[in-house]
């Protein structure tokens, strides 16, 4: 597993905090991948995007692919709470059946014929199958190790309608000493490439081919240096040219290759992030999905502890109700980043949110005693 401090590391984080609940995550401060947006962004070429904007709030780890004509599928891993739930730390999906200008809204993954001691499928890669059908390789293992040890293994499900999906026994990428997470798979030429890190960036990337997607074989790792990490996703960009969107101490980055083994180069965007997905909806449209930085300090708290105060519904549509006994003098909604986008005062502690763009924002809640709790809000 990768230890050092970057926003790349998100990834091999988020699965050790999945089997060690609470493990601390630095980057500048400690985060964790609850407290993180998925972003999306758009780009004429793929290298410059125009300024990003929430895609889920509270999840990690995507990966989108062209499924039907103009219909995308995106996968990440969800941890909207409570803790429990069917969101928390769990496979979804989201589905846009106009070339990515919106989308449905989450729904977990259900993989049937999972063996009832495998623990729960994490850092999720989708991959057409076919014409009408999907294949999500995902990582897990045989019983609940104590960290990221080699019993962590690829492994896959396929699909007919990207929710419901069938287990596929055996490993699909098994090294026997080291575990292999992060998996970006996809189909290139006369076959199936499959890619994972090594261990830190230096260490470059496991290769492997396979004739049918299910069988593969080693080949050379491939090299990379302590400023490029490959994790990330796979693209087709042209059928003489793969990608690879991965992540580095400055920023997101592709690398192009026409055999998916020699590798021409990097090449940086301008998006500062993680774990990209990238797709080529048509011939001058490029689409990312990628982790976002971490959210407003403390927005998952509120100042006072001995309060309790909570925002409903989650998420919101055109009303939020403050349900706390306290009597709030002004409110404020903020952006992740920053920016104001409604102030005033409660209303028998209501706040009416119709003009508040949909995604994820922090509430700073003003008290009679001039004290401010914040919340998160998402607003659908």
């Amino acid at each position: 597993m990768r230890i050092h401090m970057g926003l790349t590391d998100l990834r091999s984080m988020r699965s050790t905090i999945a089997i060690v609940l609470l493990a601390p995550f630095a980057l500048c401060a400690q985060s964790f991948p609850w407290e993180r947006p998925l972003m999306i962004a758009w780009s004429n070429d793929g290298i410059t995007f125009d300024p990003p904007s929430v895609f889920q709030d509270s999840s990690g780890v995507p990966s989108g692919i062209r499924w039907h004509g103009d219909t995308l599928i995106a996968a990440f891993q969800w941890f909207r709470q409570p803790n429990p739930s069917p969101s928390w730390d769990r496979v979804a999906v989201k589905f846009s059946y106009d070339n990515g200008a919106s989308w449905t809204m989450p729904t977990p993954i259900v993989v049937n014929g999972l063996p009832p001691n495998y623990q729960r499928p994490f850092d999720p890669t989708l991959a057409l199958l076919g014409n009408d059908s999907l294949r999500i390789y995902y990582s897990s293992s045989a019983g609940m190790p104590m960290g990221l040890d080699s019993t962590v293994n690829t492994y896959s499900a396929a699909s007919a309608d990207g929710i419901h999906y069938q287990f596929e026994p055996g490993a699909r990428v098994d090294v026997v000493d080291h575990a292999v997470i992060d998996p970006a798979v996809i189909q290139f030429g006369p076959g199936w490439h499959y890619l994972a890190p090594a261990g830190p960036p230096q260490a470059g990337a496991y290769h492997y081919l396979a004739p049918d997607g299910i069988t593969f074989n080693a080949v050379p790792v491939i090299p990379s240096d302590a400023q490029h990490n490959w994790t990330g996703n796979y693209m087709v960009n042209s059928p003489t040219e793969l990608r690879f969107y991965g992540a580095g101490q400055n920023g997101i980055w592709y690398n192009s290759s026409p055999n998916g083994g020699v590798w021409n180069g990097y090449v940086p965007t301008n998006i500062q992030g993680g774990d990209p997905s990238v797709l080529r909806v048509d011939t001058d449209t490029y689409l990312m999905v990628y982790v976002g930085m971490p959210y407003t300090t403390a927005i998952d708290g509120i100042t006072d502890p001995t309060a309790r105060i909570a925002l409903v519904p989650v998420p919101a549509q055109d009303v939020v109700y403050i349900r706390s006994d306290v009597h709030f003098q002004g409110y404020r909604i903020l952006s992740v980043a920053g920016t104001l986008l409604q102030e005033g005062v409660p209303i028998d502690r209501t706040i009416r949110v119709d003009h508040v763009p949909a995604g994820l924002h922090v509430v700073e809640l003003t008290d009679a005693q001039g004290m401010i709790h914040v919340l998160r809000m998402v607003k659908q």
